[in-house]
């Protein structure tokens, strides 16, 4: 069972605190939470899985997205299985092409 790095961002994005709030809060180092939600970490100690649990409100099989009762979105999931099976660098422009996405969403929505 490995940590689910976009699911840690995006708790962490959701909550409004810096890495660098949430790794003092957990009492890990900023970079240890960066490998973490980088994907450059994959298997933190029981500890820190339980500390961002608690911090976010959430289970620990909810962070390894393992929760049988989470409701998900099929096609979300149908769309994280073919980005598998991508290369890095294609998944990198994918990653790309949605922050410019999310930028402009911003940028529209600012304008209304």
């Amino acid at each position: 069972m490995a940590l689910s790095a976009a699911r840690i961002k995006n708790l962490r994005m959701k909550s409004g605190k810096s890495l660098k709030v949430l790794a003092d809060e957990i009492g890990i180092s900023k970079a240890h939470l960066w490998d973490l939600e980088t994907g450059n970490s994959k298997n933190p100690t029981a500890d820190v899985l339980e500390k961002l649990a608690d911090t976010f409100k959430v289970s620990v099989a909810s962070l390894l997205e393992e929760d049988p009762n989470e409701e998900q979105d099929e096609e979300l999931v149908y769309m994280f299985r073919q980005l598998k099976q991508l290369k890095p660098e294609d998944r990198e422009l994918i990653r790309l092409i949605m922050e410019q996405k999310k930028k402009r969403e911003r940028k529209d929505g600012d304008q209304d």
